[in-house]
């Protein structure tokens, strides 16, 4: 005899206690990282209108942020910088500065937290005044002249005590040569995490004004290197050909409108798959929720839970510090 009513698979959601015994998917602070804008000065908290609740922070109150996320079990931050748009140049020089805006900022969180694990971008986007990620020559960002840059980028955060480069510039051949260069340098132990899956995506809009990039890249997109987002064959073929090069980890962004690549990526490497839910989708669930139309923490839950389904082994997101302080009290 088989089937209902001997078969009640409601029995298994009956009561909190067995839901939480048999849950398929956890997620725990220990899942996130929590991206932040650092900003020149002292005592700057500034509230970003295009992200309801994320701040430029001054160096000072990143390390106040560092700690708050220690002591939730968030593992790691990233770190964005926010350039005065005044030091900003066709090459963006100011990205190789052992005494730029990160490389000091990643020096204070380490002396103040050194248990926590920082993450920087190697790519030039914000240090340019054309916002493009590489040195934009007739009409078009060059590959092998940017992956020369960018390999002097990923050796200054390194020296600076970055635990975690990852280079976003989608750049052919840029991991090679920064894993060369890291080994020749002697920091073995720094970690490449690589955008290798970075669709040309309009869901960036809010970081992009963050970072005060999108006035300086005006009309000029940047789809001659990101990927094209109908495409999920050419995403497998970047992260083979970055785990090859040496990536210790690959990341799908942006997060929820690829879940699918998160899930086809997982399948075919043997690395952890990050995924970043980006400004836009941040900023979406934001609204949303200040329009009434659901919870702004259970909704941001129920998108962890679909980017673990998915396969992702951590997730960056701007409501990590918001969500771990909730995930204490039930999941």
């Amino acid at each position: 005899m088989s089937g209902y009513p001997h078969i009640r698979p409601r029995r298994l959601r009956s009561a909190p206690w067995v839901r939480n015994l048999v849950r398929e998917t956890v997620i725990s602070p220990a899942d996130f990282i929590q991206p932040l804008f650092v900003v020149e000065g002292s005592g700057i908290q500034r509230p970003i209108p295009a992200l309801p609740g994320v701040d430029h922070l001054a160096i000072d109150r990143v390390v106040d942020v560092a700690k708050a996320a220690h002591g939730l079990g968030i593992p790691a931050i990233a770190l964005f910088p926010v350039i005065a748009p005044e030091l900003k140049t066709p090459d963006g020089k100011i990205a190789l500065d052992p005494d730029g805006l990160v490389p000091r900022c990643v020096r204070a969180v380490k002396a103040a937290v050194p248990e926590i694990g920082i993450m920087c971008d190697v790519a030039l986007d914000p240090y340019t005044d054309h916002g493009h990620d590489g040195l934009f020559v007739d009409g078009d960002v060059v590959n092998d002249a940017t992956v020369e840059v960018l390999v002097r980028q990923a050796l200054t955060l390194a020296e600076a005590g970055c635990d975690v480069v990852a280079p976003s510039d989608m750049m052919d051949g840029r991991i090679g040569a920064i894993r060369a260069a890291l080994e020749q340098g002697g920091y073995v132990n720094t970690l490449i995490l690589s955008y290798a899956v970075k669709y040309a995506s309009v869901f960036y809009g809010p970081f992009r004004a963050a970072v005060g990039s999108a006035s300086a890249l005006g009309v000029k997109g940047k789809h001659t290197y990101q990927m094209d987002g109908a495409n999920v064959i050419e995403a497998l073929k970047e992260v083979e050909l970055d785990v090859a090069e040496g990536a210790d980890m690959v990341m799908v962004k942006p997060g929820m409108p690829y879940l699918d690549v998160i899930a086809a990526v997982k399948a075919r490497v043997n690395v952890p798959v990050l995924a970043y839910q980006v400004s836009g989708e941040y900023a979406m669930l934001a609204a949303g929720a200040a329009a009434g139309a659901f919870d702004f923490l259970g909704v941001l839950r129920e998108s962890m839970i679909s980017f673990k389904r998915a396969g992702a082994s951590a997730i960056l997101t701007y409501g990590a510090l918001q969500l771990a302080r909730e995930l204490p009290h039930g999941r």
